[in-house]
Formats: structure tokens, sequence, C-alpha cells
């Protein structure tokens, strides 16, 4: 029989790998998240004024997800982007589970984007400044009729290859499942008559967890599946569509 070692406890190298992670996080990742959003939204103003909206947002929202995801570290695989025609402005929408989905989909779909934001975002120093040069959609969450308002007047910019990105379940999910989905994303798709582009983002709780401070490397995955045409619907489809959205992400997501 093999004798059991009671001197010594078991030795445990995730546990270790983890101690080792915390400094880095606090002394070295934190500092350069911030000085990065700092530097890569004057780089989004800037590119405004000289050249676009566009150029400032593809440039900026890239390098800083890009980066951020770098000193983590977080690895992306995207399953999917064949479904994508750069031609077509679609609405985007994708479950939520960490601040990280953002990282992914703005580094790795490479698609000029208008993200809807709720209006507490614009008091972020640098970050709100930048996402109110570069046309994102600032909406008052608290306020609906206003909310309504904010999408309506975001409508003509959403063309010629220029997408619209919506988490639908409207916040980050507090349990790791996938939450119902608000109707704004799939309104504004049958107003304008755009295909919805639905995606699944999975691994990125398992690096920053929501309300979660315990940040880990970790590989996230984008699946990028194929747009559901909304020609012919109306709103009398509202319901059938959002159904249908929330399955295809469902079903990725839990699939083992």
């Amino acid at each position: 029989m093999k004798a059991i070692n009671t001197k010594y406890p078991e030795f445990n190298m995730r546990r270790v790998l983890w101690l080792i992670y915390q400094p880095y996080k606090w002394l070295i990742f934190a500092p350069l998240l911030g000085l990065s959003a700092a530097f890569f939204s004057i780089v989004a103003v800037i590119l405004v004024y000289l050249i676009s909206p566009k150029a400032g947002n593809k440039i900026s929202s890239v390098g800083w997800s890009r980066f951020s995801s770098a000193i983590t570290p977080m690895t992306v695989k995207v399953k999917g982007r064949e479904n994508i025609d750069n031609k077509q402005s679609y609405v985007v929408i994708s479950n939520h589970q960490s601040h990280f989905d953002i990282f992914v989909v703005a580094g790795w779909l490479q698609m000029d984007l208008k993200w809807v934001m709720k209006k507490e975002l614009r008091k972020v120093p640098f970050v709100g400044w930048a996402c109110e040069k570069l046309e994102f959609i600032i909406i008052d969450r608290t306020n609906r009729q206003k909310a309504i308002e904010s999408l309506q007047s975001a409508k003509d910019k959403i063309v010629n290859g220029t997408g619209v990105m919506f988490f639908p379940e409207g916040t980050r999910s507090k349990d790791g499942e996938i939450g119902q989905f608000k109707k704004g994303a799939f309104k504004m798709a049958l107003d304008l008559k755009l295909p919805i582009l639905p995606i699944t983002i999975k691994g990125t709780r398992k690096i920053l967890a929501s309300g979660s401070f315990n940040l880990i490397p970790g590989h996230a995955e984008m699946i990028i599946h194929k747009p559901i045409p909304t020609t012919g619907m109306s709103d009398e489809n509202l319901f059938e569509l959002i159904d249908l959205s929330r399955n295809i992400i469902s079903d990725e997501f839990y699939k083992k």
C-alpha cells in the first residue's frame, strides 16, 4: 500500500500562478490599462478631426482592445468570419458575460461599429469623451423616451457597412447564464430593414466575471453566426425575431 504523505500539503500550481499574477495585475496591468485608455482616446479624437469618425473608431478601438488583451493576456479565436459582408450594415448582437466582451468584439470583429452605451459611461475620463466624438449611441436607461430618441437619431449613421452593436441582455450576466433579450436592437433592425448578425462569446467570464476584480489570463472564443434577414418582417415579427436570435446565440454558448 502506498504511504500517504501527511507532512507536506499537496502542491497546487494553479494557486501559485494565481498568487504570482496578483502583483502584476495591480502594479502593471491596471496602470497600463488606464494609460492606454487615455492614449487611444486621444488618438481617436485626433483622427476624428483629421480624417473621419470611422478612421478614429477603427484604429483606436482595435488598438486599445488588442493591447488590453495582450497585457492580460487574453487570446481570442474567431469562427465564422466568412458570414460577414463588409459592404453590408448590420445590427450586431451578442451575449454579455464580462467587460472583456467589448475587447473581443472591438478588437477582432473587424467592423466599423457604433456602440450602444449607457450614459453613465460618458463620465469615464477620456473614454466617454472619445465615445461621444466617435458618434456612439449614448442612451439614458432611466428614461425610456429619451433612450428611444437616441436610437432614432442614430439611424442615419448605420449605412455603408457601418453597423450598430447591442448587448441585448442590457447588462453583464450575474450568474453566467444568458438572460432575456430586450427589444431595442430588434426594433431598430426592423425599422431600418437591416439583417441581424448574432455573435456568441465564450470564455470571458472566466477571465473577469461581472462584479469581480479577480482578473486572470485566459482564452476567449467569438462565433459569428449567419445573418438573420429582416426583409418582409414587421413589428408583428418582433418577438419571433428575438426568440430566434437568442436561441442561435444560446445553442452555441451552451454547446460542450
